[in-house]
């Protein structure tokens, strides 16, 4: 069986330590931090869809610290969220191509039976659980949309 995120996270931040690497060291004790809080949050062992869920919640933050950095001029602000973002994606699985998203989105949405905007909410809840955090839910809607549509 693999090793849970926590602990893949913990011998990663071990070697960033030996490393002398103090912003990776930094990342990674605030993932590890986040992991802990949601377990004690949730009063259990968090599931390793939880886990993923979790980080690619902080991996879609701080894609949005990139932008608002961007967007108020500040490209060292920006450099670090890049930096983060870069270092989160690394526990994150490749994500389904566009391709292969709407691959899903027809299997699913023949499984369904779904042929109306109406129908939207069932198909995404079923494309995201399949897709298990390998898909952004704003392409999904959007891919969803136009094939519902028309």
């Amino acid at each position: 069986m693999a090793d849970s995120m926590e602990e893949r996270l913990k011998a990663d931040m071990v070697a960033a330590m030996k490393a002398k690497d103090k912003e990776r060291l930094t990342v990674l004790r605030m993932l590890i931090a986040k992991l802990k809080d949601a377990a004690i949050n949730k009063r259990d062992v968090l599931s390793a869809d939880e886990e993923l869920r979790l980080i690619a919640t902080y991996a879609k933050q701080r894609e949005e610290g990139v932008a608002e950095a961007e967007k108020a001029g500040r490209e060292d602000l920006a450099e670090r969220e890049r930096f983060e973002l870069d270092l989160v994606r690394e526990y994150l699985p490749q994500p389904l191509t566009e391709d292969e998203l709407g691959a899903l989105v027809d299997e699913v949405i023949a499984e369904t039976g779904a042929s109306s905007m109406k129908e939207m909410g069932g198909v995404m809840k079923a494309v995201l659980a399949r897709a298990a955090g390998r898909a952004d839910g704003g392409k999904v809607s959007a891919i969803v949309k136009s094939k519902l549509a028309g």
